[in-house]
């Protein structure tokens, strides 16, 4: 039987902007829920959920770390304390299963694999800054799976916090459906407490670590506010259901039950993103949170059923969370663990799984065997015996499992929806320091790409070194860290390079022939190919248009992957073809000398010299570029912009601090040592967020330079 009721498990994330306090908040979600024993702060670098070395120096989630903790709601506590017989015991308690994800745009993957399987998230936001890059891209993708949001106003502790202009942000850059359900009393260092919109109580914490939660009356100079406020946010609620709007019109009173069962229903269908506020780090608000987590947030049973398509038949299906039905897991991350091994992260849509038993990975077709589960926190791990739908956890040891494969009964084979992983946009050229490290190299990359599906490593043919590439210079620069310090492997990087595309501007066609005659048999391999321009970021399709059998079937294939290994080639400087569609609509073959292998050189040779005639260019990455800066130095700021091929979208206020927000496109090519010049520009005050927005062709001039470095 399960151990605890599906109905009371949440799944959630907590997911932000770099520096918006998600660590700050879950450290305090582990202190309040029992689970530790003192308050790690990031500043100090003594954090739970912030465990790798490299994490603590630079004061930054990495990686994403799950644990799981159990909280009763404020208000049942306190009915229990009052003496109300059911509230506060057990059936009132939820279990929460909790994943800290990073802000990092280089480790967007985390955040991405721990959207894909969680039921819902809490979004962090800096009470000062409001809604920044980050804010929006998690949101993006928060909108991509669907996952149900609470909002949290942190900060508000700051100076210049804003709780009015970082909501209002909300509903201008991320939904109009935001609705407040707390206001908070003061700001900066005059923040003393917040109302309950719905309950209309105000609450102050007490305590060393606020954990002592008191109601009072609401302040005489906030109760108007208060007022319409809640008028403001009740009309939204009952929106959502038209028995309580008529009662709402009627002029009768909700009851607070009711509203919160509006809020959750319409919260679950994403119409309403509840909006709470605090600071964690003195330590305000986050019971609150917790309690909007239990009340708003779903269980497992509430969420649609997973789409699934059954192997065997290739038929859609659905999953539903049943103890009682065949096993099917995702797995969305692994991990290498210095004490364990091989960690394997999944979550278990529907069935139970115990240790000792064997799953099939539908990916590999391979049978596994589990032979430990263990529940994670943090890095510290409890290992137990079976594990049950809705949940989540790690097994150890499993060899073939990566990012996105499916678990599942052997008998019932499913394949769940996958991970979308980004395309890597840098890279660096890496060498071993000595033979010895040469072998530790190669064991190194291997399980840090096996953990991390954006790292890639190739072998450039040319000089034979190994390339490795990533999502930015901070992803790179913990992967190598991490090589050194995990793996021991003495290490030469050489400058970062920028991951340049190639694609065609226009239509071509060729020829390819591959004939060879010697003593014996000869080969024989002739195609005609087409090649076409797509749209930007629509890949490359492959087209079979051979007519009357003038290539026999058993050809084409050979002939795929010649174009294919062409166009990982190039043909203006050597970086991979792309956006761009291949039809091989002709050619002929030799019933005796024809050969796979002759079929996939002579592909190969007609896709590079029909690339060539169809006017090819050279594409580059343009990042999405936030600068925020004092406003006397917004002149210079511009002016290093401009000189770095970048556009202006916008610049903003963001009051009362006298500063101005920058949005521009940038080439990454253009960004590397940003850092050190914006600093100068700035008196050390500016600061900058970069994320990857799209590929754009190379203007001539530039592109020539690229070219003949590369030669």
């Amino acid at each position: 039987m399960a151990d605890y009721p599906i109905n009371k498990i949440r799944n959630f994330g907590v997911i932000a902007h770099i520096d918006a306090g998600k660590t700050t908040t879950s450290e305090r979600i582990l202190f309040y829920t029992g689970i530790s024993h003192k308050i790690g702060e990031v500043h100090e670098g003594d954090t739970v959920m912030d465990w790798m070395e490299q994490e603590r120096e630079r004061g930054i989630t990495i990686t994403a770390a799950a644990t799981t903790a159990y909280w009763s709601p404020t208000d049942a506590k306190n009915k229990a304390a009052e003496g109300e017989p059911r509230q506060g015991r057990e059936d009132e308690k939820v279990k929460l299963n909790i994943i800290d994800t990073p802000g990092h745009i280089d480790f967007t993957i985390e955040v991405k694999r721990s959207l894909r399987v969680l039921d819902g998230a809490v979004v962090v936001f800096d009470g000062v800054a409001g809604v920044e890059p980050q804010s929006e891209t998690n949101w993006r993708y928060a909108d991509d799976y669907k996952v149900p949001r609470v909002c949290f106003i942190n900060k508000l502790d700051r100076l210049g916090a804003s709780f009015d202009r970082s909501f209002q942000s909300i509903l201008e850059r991320l939904s109009p459906h935001a609705v407040k359900l707390q206001i908070p009393d003061g700001h900066e260092d005059q923040f003393k407490g917040i109302v309950d919109l719905l309950t209309m109580e105000y609450y102050t914490f007490e305590g060393d670590k606020g954990e002592k939660i008191v109601k009072g009356a609401i302040p005489a100079d906030l109760a108007d506010k208060a007022k319409q406020e809640r008028a403001a946010a009740i009309e939204r609620i009952v929106e959502q259901d038209d028995e309580a709007m008529a009662e709402y019109l009627d002029g009768k009173e909700i009851s607070v039950e009711r509203l919160r069962k509006i809020i959750r229903r319409a919260t679950i269908e994403n119409k309403i993103f509840p909006v709470l506020c605090g600071s964690a780090l003195k330590n305000k608000g986050v019971q609150l949170v917790l309690d909007a987590v239990a009340y708003y947030l779903p269980s497992p049973v509430d969420i649609s059923a997973t789409n699934a398509v059954d192997q065997k038949t290739g038929k859609d299906m659905t999953i539903s969370p049943d103890d009682n039905a065949p096993f099917a897991a995702l797995a969305f991350k692994t991990a290498t663990d210095p004490f364990v091994g091989s960690l394997t992260f999944f979550r278990v849509y529907s069935g139970k799984l115990a240790s000792g038993s064997y799953v099939l990975n539908t990916r590999t077709g391979q049978q596994e065997r589990i032979s430990r589960i263990v529940r994670l926190h943090a890095n510290e791990r409890e290992e137990i015996k079976e594990i049950y739908a809705g949940n989540i956890a790690a097994t150890v040891g499993l060899k073939a499992t990566k990012t996105g494969d499916t678990l599942c009964d052997p008998s019932v084979p499913v394949v769940l929806e996958g991970i979308d992983v980004p395309e890597p946009v840098i890279s660096l050229r890496a060498e071993p320091k000595t033979k010895a490290d040469q072998e530790k190299m190669s064991l190194a990359l291997r399980k840090l790409s096996d953990e991390d599906p954006t790292f890639r490593i190739r072998s450039d043919e040319e000089t034979a070194e190994t390339i490795i590439s990533g999502m930015g210079e901070l992803h790179l620069e913990i992967i190598v860290d991490r090589m050194k310090r995990e793996f021991g492997v003495g290490l030469n990087v050489g400058r970062p390079q920028v991951a340049y595309k190639e694609t065609i501007s226009g239509t071509a066609e060729a020829e390819g022939k591959y004939i060879r005659q010697s003593g014996g048999r000869g080969q024989y391999g002739h195609v005609w190919l087409r090649v076409e321009p797509k749209e930007r970021g629509q890949g490359y399709e492959f087209v079979n248009a051979i007519k009357g059998g003038s290539i026999p079937q058993e050809f084409v294939t050979p002939s795929e992957k010649g174009v294919r290994e062409a166009m990982d080639k190039g043909v203006v400087a050597g970086f991979p073809l792309v956006d761009m569609m291949v039809t091989l609509y002709d050619g002929s073959y030799h019933e005796v000398d024809s050969s796979e292998v002759a079929f996939k050189i002579a592909a190969s040779t007609a896709l590079q010299e029909a690339a060539k005639r169809a006017k090819p260019i050279l594409l580059e990455p343009i990042m999405k570029v936030e600068i925020i800066t004092p406003e006397k130095c917004l002149g210079e700021s511009t002016g290093d912009l401009a000189s770095r091929r970048g556009q202006i979208l916008s610049i903003n206020d963001r009051s009362p601090l006298n500063l101005k927000v920058i949005e521009s496109r940038v080439p990454l090519s253009e960004m590397f040592g940003y850092a050190t010049a914006l600093r100068s520009l700035t008196e050390g005050r500016g600061t900058f967020n970069m994320e990857f927005d799209h590929y754009e062709p190379v203007p001539n001039n530039i592109a020539q330079l690229i070219v003949e470095g590369k030669k």
